[in-house]
């Protein structure tokens, strides 16, 4: 079901955008090479707190037989891997690494989320050019998250502009409503038609996440049943932000 925001429940979800894109901050301006992706993890954690809000990631149901439940604050996915890397202390970032850091700032029952791509140190221009083509990918899709368009409208216009630049969009997993719950209804795809999918009306939150692969789009799943990365190896990015959509332009709540 999708639910509509009271202004109330806006303004919450508004403090919870801001907490967690102030802890972004704080892990972009922490990474560097020698650090390991458990030490970016303490620090969201420690980020988190100081504004009052807990991770929603940590303890996140698998849903899976014999699989635990996540057990970080943060996905953080290097290289290869496209989404829900596991921090650890074994995982020393290097100069060049591409670092998708994705995470969710529970504050006052309501969620934020965001996500960011991140290159360690000086990368090369095949990798800043991934990470760019992402990011606007998002853009791309915001300019259709609008009152009377179609969610339909936001999947087509990533996935077009995503083929268009030469690369690949995930398509097992996708963006999604956001509020209470971390994942609301609706479904958000990165791929699909133009004019499909629910109508977009004021007062709904949603999170458009594009995952973008530079070769192509089969993925596996690690065999802690969480990690996901490229099937041939090729690096990956994340870019997303939890939008609200208005009666006019759509406005960024993970912001600080």
């Amino acid at each position: 079901m999708i639910t509509i925001k009271s202004s109330k429940e806006i303004e919450f979800m508004k403090e919870a955008g801001r907490v967690v894109a102030l802890t972004h901050k704080a892990i972009e301006e922490a990474i560097r090479p020698g650090i390991s992706t458990y030490d970016l993890d303490m620090i969201a954690e420690e980020t988190m707190k100081k504004y009052g809000a807990v991770s929603a990631e940590k303890g996140y149901p698998s849903g899976v037989k014999g699989v635990p439940d996540f057990p970080a604050n943060t996905c953080i996915s290097v290289n290869d891997v496209v989404i829900h890397g596991i921090p650890s202390k074994k995982q020393i970032l290097k100069e060049g690494d591409i670092v998708s850091v994705d995470m969710v700032a529970l504050k006052n029952g309501y969620n934020g989320d965001m996500a960011r791509t991140y290159i360690v140190g000086k990368g090369t221009k095949e990798a800043e050019r991934l990470v760019a083509v992402t990011k606007q990918a998002f853009y791309e899709g915001l300019k259709f998250a609008k009152k009377g368009f179609r969610v339909g409208d936001i999947s087509h216009a990533v996935g077009e502009y995503v083929k268009s630049q030469g690369y690949s969009v995930v398509r097992e997993f996708q963006g999604h409503g956001i509020g209470k719950e971390m994942h609301e209804d609706p479904g958000v795809p990165n791929y699909g038609k133009a004019g499909r999918g629910p109508r977009l009306e004021p007062g709904m939150t949603i999170c458009i996440e594009p995952m973008v692969i530079e070769g192509n789009p089969d993925i596996w799943e690690l065999e802690d049943g969480w990690t996901i990365a490229t099937q041939d190896g090729s690096m990956a990015a994340h870019y997303e932000n939890t939008i609200l959509i208005t009666e006019k332009e759509p406005k960024i709540l993970t912001i600080c």
